[in-house]
């Protein structure tokens, strides 16, 4: 919280504690005839725009969102991958059952083939000759009605032509014949018998034409419904994961409009409860930071405008002849003073914003932190003795080498110790520390600040480097800054590649300790 401005000197008309109030209403001059020049700059910014130069960024037509194809959706894809897997299954199936078909259906026709020549046989073999040939006959038409060629081999010839002579001299030797041959120059199934005296009977059948027509014309519905049903799945599947991605896609519509109430129902599978949980997390961080910002910005108004009001009001004073010539000076000095401050907070919200700039000036070289300390007690003591607040310097007898920025790490030490003054009662002590942060010289070293003020909660250490946080919570009950010291100084920190954190000292206040590495460290882009 920003000290009361400073009021001025008593006099014969001693202002009030309070800013005085604005003089009167005076009778403005009438305003100059401006150059050409001047006007030219006055004139509105769409007149002074050169003729090639782009649009302005407030004017520029709002870029559109490209329509969104059916091709390029989740659904569409997940269809067309899930049909590509069941047709490349039913391919597969297909490949494998087929050739296993048509070898089932030759097995099949080469079994009934053999249980027929089985029964030739068994009836020429019992029956006389005379009656035999009657039989056979009638067998033979039987046969042929079934598409199946009859040859009768007697005295090593066949009653036909066309029958491989293998098949002939096996049957004539009395062996069986079975499987496939190429009788007439056309594959068959060939089916022989041998009878007594070198007689026998062999039985032929061309093998079907097309047997992959046939079998793929039994298995082409299975394969079709095989093939729907996994487009079917594909589009139930695909649906069923894109209505919580398009969900969450609203919701994040939603957030980007301002709506920061806005959640996202969490359910399986766990990749969509992960997103789920992170839109709902990104939701809540958003409100938490935007009522941060909304209370930062409050605060440090209030800071601006404390500073501005006191410089206005002896600057009204002057202007009145309220003020004295003899009183002028002191109110001189109280201006500079409130200028000054309103300077500080000023730098230090310029320093933040620069915090995260690739290009923020840093000049690291190695640095003894003994030294540094000493240097800062030198200044510092005098400032605590003011106010009647002993100030103690811990020291090792020995430097603490460190690299890092001297002029930014002193920065960081005042600002510490400066906070730490505000809050401390008089008698109670400030301390600044310098150690070794290991036993070699190559762990670096700590700068530590301590007091003996009012200190913090374990709640405020959570948040105590956070903009603004501390300084809300205290605004009214104690002395605060305008709540940018310790945000700046724990950027400052990690952008010399060290840590910083707040904890409870044992002399009953806050102590901040600040790790700084001994070595050349990787430039840190960001704070």
């Amino acid at each position: 919280m920003a000290e009361p401005a400073t009021p001025p000197p008593t006099g014969t008309s001693p202002p009030p504690t309070t800013p005085p109030p604005a003089a009167p209403p005076r009778t403005a001059p009438p305003p100059a005839r401006q150059s050409p020049a001047r006007q030219s700059s006055a004139a509105p910014p769409s007149a002074r725009q050169s003729p090639g130069a782009p649009p302005p960024a407030a004017v520029r037509p709002r870029r559109r969102r490209p329509r969104r194809r059916f091709t390029h959706t989740l659904t569409a894809r997940a269809v067309l991958v899930t049909c590509a897997v069941a047709l490349v299954s039913v391919l597969v199936t297909a490949l494998v059952a087929v050739p296993l078909a048509v070898r089932g259906v030759e097995r099949r026709d080469q079994a009934a083939l053999a249980a027929q020549a089985r029964l030739a046989a068994d009836v020429l073999r019992v029956r006389p000759s005379r009656q035999r040939d009657a039989a056979g006959d009638r067998l033979i038409r039987q046969l042929r009605e079934q598409q199946i060629e009859v040859y009768v081999v007697q005295g090593g010839l066949a009653d036909r032509p066309g029958l491989p002579r293998q098949v002939v001299n096996r049957i004539s030797a009395g062996r069986d014949v079975s499987g496939r041959r190429f009788v007439n120059g056309q594959r068959t199934l060939v089916e022989g018998r041998a009878l007594p005296g070198g007689e026998g009977v062999v039985l032929t059948r061309a093998t079907p034409q097309g047997p992959w027509r046939q079998v793929l014309r039994a298995l082409w519905l299975p394969l079709l419904a095989g093939l729907t049903a996994g487009a079917a799945a594909g589009l139930l599947l695909a649906r069923r994961l894109a209505r919580p991605i398009r969900h969450a896609a609203t919701a994040a519509a939603r957030l980007r409009a301002g709506d920061r109430a806005v959640r996202v129902p969490v359910e399986p599978p766990d990749e969509v409860a992960d997103l789920a949980y992170a839109l709902n997390g990104l939701a809540a961080a958003l409100a938490t930071s935007e009522g941060r910002q909304r209370e930062f910005l409050l605060s440090v108004s209030h800071e601006l405008r404390t500073p501005l009001t006191a410089i206005r009001g002896w600057a009204e004073a002057l202007a009145d002849g309220v003020i004295g010539a003899d009183e002028a000076a002191a109110t001189g000095r109280t201006m500079l003073t409130e200028a000054q401050r309103l300077d500080r907070l000023v730098a230090d919200l310029l320093a933040l914003a620069r915090l995260e700039a690739v290009d923020f000036p840093l000049e690291p070289v190695p640095v003894d932190l003994t030294r540094l300390a000493v240097d800062a007690e030198r200044t510092w003591s005098e400032r605590c003795a003011a106010v009647g607040v002993p100030f103690r310097l811990e020291v090792p007898g020995t430097a603490v080498p460190a690299y890092t920025d001297p002029g930014r790490i002193r920065q960081v030490v005042d600002g510490l110790l400066e906070n730490a003054l505000r809050v401390v009662p008089p008698g109670a002590s400030v301390v600044l520390a310098v150690r070794p942060a290991g036993a070699g010289p190559a762990a670096g070293g700590l700068v530590e600040v301590r007091d003996g003020g009012p200190g913090f909660t374990d709640d405020d250490l959570a948040v105590a480097f956070e903009r603004g946080a501390l300084h809300q919570r205290y605004r009214g009950v104690r002395k605060v800054g305008s709540g940018l010291g310790l945000a700046l100084a724990a950027g400052l920190v990690r952008r010399l590649g060290g840590e910083i954190v707040a904890g409870h000292a044992a002399e009953g206040g806050a102590a901040f300790t600040v790790r700084l590495p001994a070595h050349p460290y990787p430039t840190r882009t960001s704070a």
